[in-house]
C-alpha cells in the first residue's frame, strides 16, 4: 500500500503513453479528493472515549465541541452540524423560508440546486465571471423578478464570491442571501473569514474537503432565530425531549464523525501547508505549456487551496476531454468539474432546456475546466511527474489524438487496470 505523502510511479520508457500501450505511470490511482488524515492516535483515542461513553450520537459532547471549535474559527455565534453538507443545504433553504424562484449559479456540485428544488424552490440559472468562476454581480440583477426570493452564492475553489455586492443587491431588492461554502472553510473574504457573511453559510466535511468529519456538513449563523429553527430542524422537528414543533429531518452528526472533525481541525496548518506546496509544484511544473493555465488565488487571503484546476484553453494543442482520457489511462484522475453544468443535469435540462442560451461563461467553463490530484497524500515528485505528463502530452498531441479517435474515446475514460 502506498503511504501518505509518497504516490508510487511505474518504471517505463519514457518516450510511452498508457493510452498508447504502455503500463500505467501509477500503480494506484491518483484521486482529486483523496481524505487529508490527521494525527490517527488522537483519533483513535476519540473514538474510544466515544464507546467507553456509549453516547453514540444525539448531540453527544463531541458533537458540541466541534460545533464551538468551527464557530470559533470561523468568527459566528452559531455552528449547527449535519450529518452532511447536503442535509445543511436543504435545511438551510427551509430555515431561510425560501419559496418562488432563488437564483444560483450553474457551476457547482449539483447538491446545491437538489437543495432547492426539493422544497419546490425553482434554481434560477444565472452566469458567471469568467475570472472569479463565481455568480456574476451583473448577472444577478439581470434575472431578478418578482418571484425571486434569494441568493445562492457559492465560493467555487474556496475562492469567496463578491461578497459586498451580492450582499448589497439581496439588501435593495429584500432577498434572503445565503451562501454555499462547501469549497471555503478556512478561507478569508477581505480579513474576514468565510462562514461569516449572509444570512446563513453551509460547510461540508465531505472526506474530500480540506477539514473532513469522514461525511458531514454544518450552517453557521449569527441569526439566533435561524440557528434555532435550523437545530430542531435537523432533529425531526423536536423543541423539546417529547415536543415536536415543526416538520424536520434526521440530520444529525454522529460523535464518530465529530471525533474524525476535530482531530482533522487540528491537523489544519499541516493540510494548509501541503496544499500550498502541491499547489506551488503543479505552478511549476505547468509553467508555460501553451493553452494550460492554473487558476490563481489571492494571495491577500487565507486560502486552504484544495482545489488544483487548470483551464484548458481551445488553442492546447489537446482539447481538455482529449487530455482527461490521457491521464486517465496513467491512472491521473482528473476530474471535469462541473460537467456539465447544473443546468444540462436532469432534471434541470428538461425543465429549463433554454437556460444555456444565457450562461455564455458557464457554458465556456464547463468546457475548459480539469481538477488535478493534490492534498496531504500527494507530494511534489508525484506532481512533477503529472505536470511532466500533461506537458509531454501536449507536445505529442497529435500522435495521442489519432489514438484517442482511432478508439473512440468520447465516454467518459475509465480507470487503468
Amino acid at each position: 500500500m502506498i503511504e501518505e505523502g509518497a504516490c508510487e510511479k511505474l518504471p517505463r520508457d519514457e518516450e510511452d503513453f498508457a493510452i498508447l500501450g504502455a503500463t500505467p505511470a501509477f500503480a494506484e490511482p491518483l484521486h482529486v479528493g483523496r481524505p487529508n488524515i490527521g494525527d490517527r492516535e488522537r483519533l483513535m483515542e476519540r473514538i474510544g472515549g466515544i464507546l467507553d461513553r456509549r453516547r453514540l450520537t444525539n448531540d453527544g459532547p463531541l458533537v458540541r465541541e466541534f460545533e464551538q471549535r468551527v464557530a470559533d474559527f470561523v468568527g459566528v455565534r452559531h455552528c449547527v452540524a449535519t450529518c452532511n453538507g447536503t442535509l445543511a443545504l436543504q435545511i438551510a433553504t427551509r430555515a431561510a423560508g425560501l419559496s418562488g424562484e432563488a437564483i444560483v449559479s450553474p457551476l457547482t456540485f449539483v447538491a446545491t440546486v437538489h437543495a432547492l428544488q426539493w422544497h419546490a424552490v425553482t434554481p434560477v440559472f444565472c452566469d458567471v465571471g469568467r475570472q472569479t468562476h463565481n455568480l456574476d454581480p451583473a448577472s444577478v440583477e439581470e434575472v431578478i423578478t418578482a418571484r425571486t426570493s434569494a441568493i445562492v452564492g457559492v465560493h467555487l475553489w474556496g475562492r469567496p464570491c463578491a461578497i459586498d455586492e451580492l450582499t448589497a443587491i439581496a439588501d435593495r431588492h429584500g432577498l434572503a442571501l445565503l451562501f454555499d461554502a462547501s469549497h471555503a472553510f478556512g478561507c478569508s473574504y477581505r480579513g474576514r473569514m468565510v462562514g461569516s457573511f449572509g444570512q446563513a453559510e453551509v460547510l461540508s466535511f465531505h472526506a474530500t474537503k480540506f477539514i473532513n468529519s469522514f461525511e458531514g456538513g454544518a450552517i453557521v449563523t449569527d441569526d439566533d432565530a435561524f440557528a434555532e429553527k435550523a437545530r430542531m430542524m435537523r432533529n425531526h422537528g423536536f423543541e423539546d425531549y417529547d415536543k415536536v414543533v415543526c416538520v424536520g429531518t434526521n440530520a444529525k452528526m454522529t460523535e464518530a464523525a465529530a471525533a474524525m472533525g476535530l482531530t482533522s481541525l487540528e491537523a489544519r496548518d499541516r493540510f494548509y501547508a501541503a496544499n500550498r506546496r502541491n499547489y506551488d509544484a503543479y505552478r511549476a511544473g505547468l509553467d508555460a505549456i501553451a493553452g494550460v493555465d492554473l487558476i490563481d488565488y489571492d494571495e491577500s487571503e487565507l486560502c486552504n487551496r484544495n482545489y488544483v484546476v487548470v483551464e484548458v484553453d481551445e488553442s492546447a494543442a489537446l482539447s481538455r476531454d482529449e487530455l482527461q482520457h490521457v491521464l486517465w489511462a496513467e491512472n491521473v484522475l482528473a476530474r471535469r468539474y462541473f460537467f456539465p453544468g447544473c443546468h444540462r443535469s436532469e432534471p434541470y435540462r428538461s425543465l429549463l432546456p433554454e437556460a444555456g442560451l444565457r450562461l455564455p461563461e458557464a457554458e465556456r467553463l464547463v468546457r475548459r475546466l480539469l481538477a488535478l490530484p493534490t492534498g496531504a497524500a500527494m507530494d511534489p515528485t508525484t506532481i512533477a511527474v503529472v505536470a511532466e505528463l500533461i506537458r509531454r502530452a501536449m507536445a505529442e498531441a497529435p500522435r495521442l489524438r489519432r489514438r484517442l479517435q482511432a478508439t473512440h474515446t468520447d465516454a467518459h475514460p475509465s480507470v487503468a487496470a
